[in-house]
């Protein structure tokens, strides 16, 4: 099976590239050339390209690619943030419907951070709320819904009847690899700022 994954080269995408290349053929999408057991082909995250090759017969496109939230929310970050999302899915969108041989599922990043904040009950497919437009918090929570409302609706639009498409609302992963975000928290531990994180 060929897996291409796009934005492949964070965290999430070299666990993902890690547990598949013994048993498949995995092409990473990547910003940088790097050196992996795994290819990694170029791209700019925002046009169709030489890559459309990797794309053309693949089994499956795991669309990971995205600036990393780990940074302070300014004007230009958030901007990164934003675009760098929706841009590479609609990329990905075109790739998709101009190939050959389209692959059989599309499976795309998105964010748990899409639904209210809330402790009535849990959020989920069915009877979650989307957004935070109508709850009393602050302003800057509703960026990030933003972005997941307008990533998602770039992929919503993508145009691709021969792939199944299919959206990963994850939240943070956690690993023991370094720059992960349980490193970032050991790491604060370490310094006495960990704190309780609930009840």
């Amino acid at each position: 099976m060929k897996i291409v994954i796009p934005g492949g080269s964070g965290h999430l995408g070299t666990l993902l590239a890690r547990a598949f290349h013994h048993q498949h053929e995995v092409v990473v999408l990547s910003r940088r050339e790097r050196v992996r057991p795994w290819r990694t082909v170029v791209w700019d995250g925002k046009t169709t390209g030489s890559w459309l090759g990797e794309i053309d017969g693949a089994d499956v496109v795991i669309n990971l690619a995205g600036r990393s939230v780990n940074c302070r929310y300014g004007e230009k970050h958030r901007s990164e943030i934003l675009f760098s999302r929706v841009e590479s899915t609609r990329a990905i969108g075109e790739a998709i419907a101009s190939v050959q041989n389209p692959p059989h599922l599309w499976l795309q990043a998105s964010t748990a951070t899409i639904y209210a904040h809330r402790f009535d009950e849990p959020n989920d497919e069915e009877r979650g709320i989307v957004g935070c437009r109508n709850q009393q918090v602050p302003w800057t929570w509703c960026f990030s819904h933003d972005v997941a409302n307008l990533w998602e609706k770039a992929f919503d639009e993508a145009r691709t009847p021969r792939t199944r498409k299919v959206k990963m609302r994850t939240a943070m992963v956690m690993s023991p690899d370094t720059g992960t975000p349980f490193d970032i928290y050991l790491r604060l531990t370490r310094l006495g700022l960990g704190g309780p994180h609930g009840d």
